[in-house]
């Protein structure tokens, strides 16, 4: 086995154990780990000659995220974003540790723990191409429930879209508006990307 897949089977076996479930067409999988093998699917048709930090990244970017919950630390946008920031140094720790584990050197560990960090957004290319695919996820799997709750407050789903539509690139919104949504779904991203 080579040290990709190993790196892959390692991250797999971590994020099953994913006490969260997540239903898809009918069938149940742990949460991350089938939002990872979703992320890896996208990066591939976002850049089918992705580089192989770029493969491992996609594979463990939210490694272990139940394990810091958002409840564990206080409401408010600042304790907010601690706990994003402390969550992105936990996955990159932990994925770091396996693909030492696979037999990774030290310099290609440091380099997908930049990408999981999203250091350099807009100036680094596979830092993009993640952000295009966090998003693209999210727009596939999750925005259509997500959107629901926001039923009665049009604008303020608008705005969250807007938000994460300004992550991403052109090349992002491109495969975002091929995506399968309802007419209803599919025009408040319009309007999304009308605000920008």
């Amino acid at each position: 086995m080579n040290k990709l897949d190993a790196a892959f089977q390692l991250f797999d076996a971590y994020n099953m154990q994913d006490p969260r479930n997540f239903e898809w067409d009918g069938t149940n999988y742990p949460q991350e780990y089938f939002f990872a093998i979703k992320l890896h699917d996208w990066i591939l048709k976002l850049d089918p000659a992705a580089s192989e930090e770029l493969l491992l990244a996609s594979r463990s970017q939210h490694i272990g995220r139940w394990e810091i919950p958002r409840e564990s630390y206080p409401e408010g946008r600042d304790p907010y974003l601690k706990w994003r920031k402390d969550l992105a140094q936990h996955h990159a720790t932990i994925t770091g540790s396996l693909m030492e584990q696979a037999g990774y050197e030290t310099a290609e560990i440091e380099r997908v723990s930049q990408i999981i960090l999203k250091k350099r957004i807009k100036v680094d290319a596979d830092v993009q191409t993640m952000e295009n695919a966090l998003c693209l996820v999210f727009l596939q799997y999750q925005y259509e429930d997500f959107r629901k709750k926001y039923r009665n407050e049009p604008d303020k789903m608008i705005n969250i879209l807007r938000k994460s539509l300004l992550k991403m690139d052109s090349h992002g919104h491109s495969f975002a508006l091929g995506l399968n949504f309802t007419p209803q779904g599919l025009d408040l991203i319009k309007q999304a990307m009308n605000a920008e």
